[in-house]
């Protein structure tokens, strides 16, 4: 008998059983928050239909919770088609949460858009007729500006156009060097004045251009007038915001009563706006409101005007007169017809001390601030979701473990999109947060400079196959340990600044273990046409594996900044001229810095507070370990071996950037890093016979030298997006940027 029933029982296994459905409450535009939530469409007696919003269906699945416990198999909130105005962002906390068998999921209908927006409509348009203002625009304008009062809607907070890229890179530095800073500052919130998010305005679903001139383009400073003065290696300017301008142009600022000036005052790649404090039109001499620039100001740099009425010069461009409450706008198309928005709502969605809550399908648009935030989450999923349009990130994701930003698409985003923070330095205990198969692009459009595409912290995270092109800064920032960064395509990025990374990390010792492989990297360059880093691992930055990836069109592809125990093996780099740069700067002008940590690790046992001769990172880097007595300042044991440095058929990046191509073009390993440097069994100036170069197929065919010395195929088929259930669009269509013209 027993036999008998073991056997029928295996038999029920084998034809399966039903698995158990999530419970499901529905959310739509045409639902009422008083109904059951039961049903997509209400009954004839109106009383059982769906929600019309989602804090009501939160607050349901917390009733549940409480009365008979969360289902098995979780529950579903299925959000219908349309529009769900935010005032404030939908909050879920650890009440909200799942179970890995039992998630608690939002998510869009399938074939329908549910939108979650920031923004409120404007209404009450009319055109521009007094003279008094219409005397100050740009005569292309007259006729053609709208007018509407924001007061009179309800809007009275318009936000601080501030903003300070200096300040957010030592933030950055200060985490990626374990020191659990995750406060993204300004100046302005550093000098203690409260800071509102940035009011934003849309056309139809577009983000419009806050006025500036020149349109395109920056004024040069001419000189600087400061009295404190600046001299970094050589490189002189002042401490304060006081300087000669090029041209007439600004002259016509005079009348303005809140002019703000933007520029990359000292570095290319730190920018800041300021309000401008005085304007002498005989003298050409600006001179902008403190705080000033942590760098300083120096002659040759760039700036342009914004905020300003008298530049409203061409359709898409607004500002606010915030004494009046007016907003003006020069429409790109007939305004009575359009969707005209602008964002209030400070974010959309957080997640605290959630655990396996899942969001997908959504659309996330014109919030003030980031998209969704999560913190301290566990397993929470943001899936097959768009982000754009808004003024801060699309994604961040602090502390916590496992959680998951994959399919989506982020784009037209005032900051970056997607920010990884998690993992314990302390222990190298990884987080084991991901991002992937995300496309990522057009993004940085107000912090232009240290706003990346993705950004990594702590340990142990994975950002895999997302696509990233089309912005004024770097791709991908790093810092911590352990990272994986692999099938990953990057091109048109850093087009706005120099000395910076498409890929960048930087600057400490301690910041190791990190793999860097099978990405895609392709016509990169700097402002202008100029110098741009593929893998950029600035200052001391040391211990990364970078295997079996592509390089095509990159000024600087490898670029090592004095650092140690660097592998940059198995790559191929084609028409990249200073295919790799190692240098020695802790033994020229780096020495300082590489002095304190000398000294902090002497005296107190760590580097940057890492006790690195004590588990685990004695076991885990016994490199590391050893560091103080292999002289630490010299740049030791990096290896390039069996890569492929080629300049052929396509060697048009200005026939490798004036350099014509000779026998050592792609080495740019400096004299005193050279004894340290091993190279061992390197292809150059041999073709190395691709299968199609110039139909940009880049594998070998059997007949390459390459197979001989060792190289080991690289599965380009594999790099970049792929379709899947989860992907917010297929296909997807880019193009990079061609090189500027001299």
């Amino acid at each position: 008998m027993l036999k008998n029933c073991l056997i029928c029982f295996a038999l029920l296994l084998s034809v399966g059983v039903p698995a158990a459905e999530a419970t499901r409450f529905f959310v739509s535009p045409r639902g009422d928050d008083s109904w059951s939530g039961g049903t997509d469409e209400p009954d004839k007696a109106r009383t059982n239909g769906p929600f019309a919003t989602l804090e009501r269906a939160r607050d349901a699945v917390r009733e549940l919770k409480r009365t008979s416990g969360l289902p098995p198999a979780g529950v579903e909130i299925e959000v219908r088609g349309g529009r769900y105005a935010l005032e404030r962002p939908l909050a879920l906390t650890a009440e909200d949460s799942g179970t890995a068998a039992g998630p608690v999921v939002y998510r869009a209908r399938a074939g329908e858009t549910a939108c979650l927006s920031g923004g409120r409509r404007l209404t009450a348009w009319s055109p521009v007729t007094d003279p008094a203002i219409l005397a100050r625009l740009d005569p292309s304008a007259r006729g053609k500006l709208c007018q509407t009062d924001l007061r009179a809607q309800g809007i009275t907070e318009f936000g601080d156009l501030g903003l300070d890229a200096a300040a957010d890179i030592q933030a950055w530095l200060a985490r990626a060097e374990g020191q659990n800073e995750y406060t993204m500052g300004s100046a302005a919130a550093s000098a203690g004045k409260k800071v509102c998010p940035r009011l934003e305005l849309f056309f139809n679903d577009e983000p419009m251009r806050l006025s500036r001139w020149p349109n395109e383009g920056s004024i040069k400073l001419a000189d600087v007038l400061g009295q404190t003065a600046i001299d970094v290696r050589g490189v002189k300017g002042c401490a304060e915001g006081i300087f000669v301008y090029e041209g007439d142009r600004p002259a016509r600022w005079a009348a303005e009563k809140d002019a703000w000036v933007c520029g990359s005052w000292f570095r290319d790649w730190a920018e800041q706006a300021h309000p401008i404090r005085s304007l002498d039109t005989d003298k050409r001499v600006i001179a902008v409101a403190p705080p000033y620039h942590g760098y300083g100001y120096r002659k040759g740099q760039w700036f342009y005007g914004m905020n300003l009425l008298c530049e409203i010069d061409t359709p898409g461009e607004w500002m606010i007169d915030r004494a009046a409450g007016v907003l003006y706008f020069w429409p790109p198309s007939e305004i009575a017809a359009a969707k005209v928005e602008v964002s209030l709502a400070p974010g959309l969605v957080t997640l605290n001390s959630t655990t396996d809550v899942t969001l997908r399908g959504l659309l996330f648009e014109a919030a003030r601030g980031t998209g969704v935030a999560i913190s301290n989450g566990v397993r929470c999923r943001v899936e097959g979701c768009t982000f754009r349009n808004l003024a801060n990130h699309g994604v961040t994701v602090f502390g916590g473990r496992e959680d998951r930003v994959a399919g989506c698409d982020l784009y037209g985003l005032g900051g970056g999109g997607i920010y990884l923070v998690g993992g314990d330095r302390a222990t190298l205990t990884p987080a084991g947060h991901v991002a992937e198969n995300n496309h990522i692009h057009h993004y940085a459009r107000w912090d232009r400079m240290y706003r990346p595409g993705i950004m990594l912290s702590g340990v142990g995270n994975r950002v895999a196959h997302n696509l990233i092109h089309d912005a004024p800064h770097a791709a991908i920032l790093f810092g911590g340990n352990d990272h994986l960064i692999e099938f990953n395509e990057i091109h048109s990025v850093c087009y706005d600044s120099n000395d910076c990374g498409a890929v960048y990390a930087g600057r400490s010792w301690t910041l190791r273990g990190h793999v860097i492989r099978y990405n895609y990297l392709h016509h990169l360059y700097g402002r202008g046409g100029g110098s741009c880093k593929g893998i950029y691992l600035d200052d001391l930055f040391s211990s990364a594996t970078l295997s079996g990836n592509l390089f095509c069109q990159v000024t600087y592809p490898v670029f090592i900044g004095g650092g140690r125990d660097n592998l940059v093996e198995n790559n191929v780099f084609v028409d990249c001229p200073k295919a790799v740069q190692v240098d020695a700067r802790a033994l020229g002008w780096c020495g300082p810095h590489a002095d304190r940590r000398i000294q902090e690790a002497r005296e107190k046992g760590t580097i940057a507070g890492v006790r690195f001769r004590e588990p685990p990172y004695s076991t885990r880097y016994p490199q590391l370990a050893g560091l103080l007595d292999d002289e630490p300042k010299k740049p030791k044991g990096n290896v390039l071996r069996r890569n492929l440095f080629w300049a052929g058929a396509g060697a048009d990046i200005r026939r490798v950037m004036h350099g014509e191509v000779p026998a050592t073009w792609w080495n740019a390993i400096d004299a005193q890093s050279r004894p340290f440097v091993k190279l061992e069994d390197n292809l150059s100036g041999a073709d190395p016979l691709f299968a199609d170069e110039r139909g940009g197929n880049y594998q070998l065919t059997d007949a390459s030298p390459a197979w001989a010395l060792g190289f080991q195929r690289i599965p380009v088929e594999k790099i970049g997006l792929y379709p899947d259930a989860c992907r917010a669009s297929w296909p997807v269509a880019h193009a990079p940027r061609p090189l500027p013209q001299e």
